[in-house]
């Protein structure tokens, strides 16, 4: 895509930099304009080195070209990172003053600002005002992040973080096929305690059930997580959990809104009978200790015999297997049939393949079809989603 990206005059300036280079790494053709507040924080040589393109942010240089028009109407997208007070009023009003705000009213482009400001000035009557008018005329204003600012103050005005800004302007291009779907994902893997500080786990990193969750949020599902012992994951709207009998509680309790639910959960088969509520020794262990496990629950099959016949709810289940080709698609296909879900994605995992990468390979699996997908942990999250909105047609 050819994008536009605006820099206006705040100390968060130098921070676009980040912007423009993602969106480079990303292999779009990227124009950088700043205005001449913003040439204060940020120089045109960092920002020419960083788009590999030229920049001239005078509305009154090549006039014969008419260049904010060339500009505006050329645009696939706009993103101005930082967005002033002054700016969010200016445009707010339909100023068309510099090369920047000429551009954004010459196009039809969607357009997306990532405000930077006190506190004050962005809870300030003016600019609740204006922000809310600027959304109603279509432009994505997003919101500030909370953290340090310009001097000793902190709170509400930081602007957010160069990634979270790309994404939420490339998801202006994401289909919204799940809004209003609500959208249930377990991810990460199950603990089964031995004693109080000794467990029974497994290597799933949960970075495909995370994958799951931004993908749906970025096509307008209304996402819940169950967390089974991630370090990081969505934080609004999610639930921790680390046994099974706790993942089990977590889904008794969210399973009945939901109209999807993805297990990519790695759950514990088995778990100890009767856990040590203090650390074992080793030497009342001896050197062959024995450990009396029980079978725990099949989560997905439970959910699956209780799901009424007339429900439109879709179960997604995972087969993590160290098998390839047609055996991982007949075991697969077993695991469908056995479990009575939806779809069965499944994976080798032989040699510790996939765990903490950001690549799979999978198979989709279901009574009427089956196909393959390899790439990123994301893009294959969009390849199920593909897949369960073509199912609900």
């Amino acid at each position: 895509m050819r994008i536009l990206v605006g820099i206006t005059g705040g100390i968060a300036a130098y921070k676009a930099v980040g912007v423009v280079r993602l969106l480079v790494e990303a292999g779009h053709d990227v124009k950088v304009i700043p205005t001449a507040n913003a040439l204060r924080f940020v120089g045109a040589a960092t920002l020419e080195a960083i788009s590999k393109n030229t920049v001239d942010p005078d509305l009154y240089t090549d006039v014969a070209d008419v260049k904010h028009v060339e500009l505006g109407q050329s645009a696939d997208l706009i993103i101005v990172a930082p967005a002033t007070a002054s700016f969010l009023a200016r445009t707010s009003a339909g100023l068309g003053d510099d090369l920047l705000s000429s551009s954004i009213l010459a196009s039809k482009a969607p357009v997306l600002f990532a405000p930077a400001m006190h506190t004050e000035m962005w809870e300030n009557p003016s600019t609740v005002a204006n922000v809310a008018t600027l959304r109603s005329r279509g432009i994505s204003v997003l919101e500030p992040a909370v953290g340090r600012l310009t001097g000793a103050d902190t709170g509400k005005g930081r602007m957010p973080e160069p990634e979270q800004i790309v994404e939420a302007a490339l998801n202006l291009f994401v289909p919204q096929d799940l809004a209003g779907v609500k959208v249930l994902v377990t991810a990460g893997g199950t603990r089964e305690p031995i004693d109080s500080v000794r467990y029974i786990g497994n290597s799933s990193s949960g970075l495909m059930g995370l994958a799951l969750c931004k993908a749906a949020k970025s096509r307008g599902a209304d996402v819940r997580l169950i967390a089974a012992n991630l370090e990081v994951g969505l934080t609004d709207g999610q639930v921790d959990v680390s046994t099974t009998q706790e993942l089990r509680g977590a889904l008794s309790d969210l399973v009945p809104s939901a109209d999807v639910l993805i297990m990519a959960a790695a759950v514990s088969d088995y778990r100890i009978e009767n856990p040590s509520s203090s650390k074992l020794k080793k030497a009342d262990l001896g050197s062959t200790p024995t450990l009396h496990m029980v079978e725990n629950p099949d989560l997905l099959a439970e959910l699956a015999d209780n799901r009424s016949a007339s429900s439109h709810q879709f179960l997604i289940g995972f087969a993590a297997e160290t098998l390839s080709g047609d055996d991982l698609v007949a075991s697969a296909r077993k695991k469908l049939s056995t479990k009575n879900v939806d779809l069965i994605v499944a994976n080798d995992v032989s040699g510790g393949a996939v765990f903490g990468s950001t690549v799979t390979s999978i198979k989709l699996v279901s009574r009427h079809d089956q196909s393959s997908f390899e790439g990123s942990k994301l893009d294959a999250a969009h390849a199920i989603l593909n897949w369960i909105v073509r199912a609900r047609k």
